[in-house]
This record gives C-alpha cells, structure tokens and sequence, in this order.
C-alpha cells in the first residue's frame, strides 16, 4: 500500500495507471486520501523526526527556512463547486523541525537562516523576543531606511557569511522534494 502511494507520488502518474503489483488503485488512492485527512502522514512524520532527535541526528545549531511554489497541473482545474477552493499555485513553507507533542529535548534551534524575503521587523522581533539569533539578510531599501532614520533605525543587523552559506540546506531539502512530481506539480482536483 505504502508503495503504491510513494510510486505514484514519486512518478506523478494518475492514480488509475498504478501498476497491479500495488493493488486496487482504488484502494491505494482511498487510504492516502484518509491518512491524509485524518493526520496518519503527519502522525508518522512526528515520530521519524521525534526518534532522529533521540538518536542526536537534527542539528539545532542552524535552522533555515524558505518557500517554494507548486504548480497546478491544467487537470487539477475545475473541481466540483462543493469540493473546497484550491489555488492554482500555493506557497509551502520547508523547515527541519522535530516534534512537540512527542517529549523532544529541544523546543527552538539556536539560529535561524533565511532569505530577504524573511528579512521583516516583525520576523525578527519574533525571533529576539525567543532569543533566538538569526542571519536574514537586509535588503537594500530597508538598510536604507533605518540608516535615514539615524539613532531611531535600531541598530545595524550582524551578518555572518559563513552560517549564511548554510542556507542551502533547505534549498536542497526542496529540490529533493520536488523530484517527487505529484509534489511538484499538483494533478488531483482534491486538497
């Protein structure tokens, strides 16, 4: 069964072409779409995440954060008015994170990284209020504005290079997921 819906997530194909060996497609389909809307998928993620924690396998030294877009595919479009609204793309945030409800040892990383689009007052006030250091690089017209202000812009945000380059972490997270085309790409009407 659980191959079955990787398959078809891997390959992007309709659920009807799944090859025999995984069984009823109708079966394969109806299962993911439950553990889907019943928090099974998420259930199993927690407790991969919670155990990778136990063993010491998360690095809470630096946490980056990005989004990415998914398409729709021409065929995702027209699903039944009673059906809930989908957009035809949506943004989807990546990040490593451990589980919360499952006893983990850690509750926050030490530091964030991201990009300008992340680089706001109120993200960063956020992250100071948790102590929680943080490499957001400043955009122009931003640094601009809080040197224009002079004392009253809040001081000059440190930025460091080398934790910096480590952002490409979850660049890569991203590509990784989006190899799996049914993630990529968003081919079924249903949420």
């Amino acid at each position: 069964m659980i191959n079955g819906i990787l398959f078809r997530q891997r390959t992007g194909l309709p659920w009807r072409d799944l090859p025999a060996c995984s069984g009823s497609w109708k079966t394969v389909h109806d299962r993911h779409r439950r553990w889907s809307a019943d928090g099974t998928w998420e259930r199993i993620l927690r407790a991969v995440q919670a155990d990778a924690d136990t063993e010491g396998r998360i690095d809470w030294s630096m946490v980056s954060v990005d989004s990415t877009t998914c398409r729709a595919h021409q065929h995702a479009a027209g699903a039944s008015t009673r059906a809930p609204k989908i957009p035809g793309r949506r943004r989807s945030p990546a990040r490593h994170r451990s589980d919360e409800a499952l006893g983990r040892s850690r509750t926050r990383p030490d530091h964030v990284g991201g990009d300008k689009a992340y680089s706001s007052r109120r993200n960063r006030r956020h992250l100071r209020r948790r102590h929680i250091k943080h490499t957001l690089p400043e955009p122009r017209d931003q640094r601009a504005n809080r040197q224009r202000r002079g004392s009253q812009g809040g001081r000059p945000t440190g930025f460091d290079k080398t934790i910096y380059r480590r952002r490409n972490e979850v660049e890569r997270t991203i590509n990784r997921f989006k190899n799996f085309r049914a993630v990529a790409t968003r081919f079924d009407k249903r949420a």
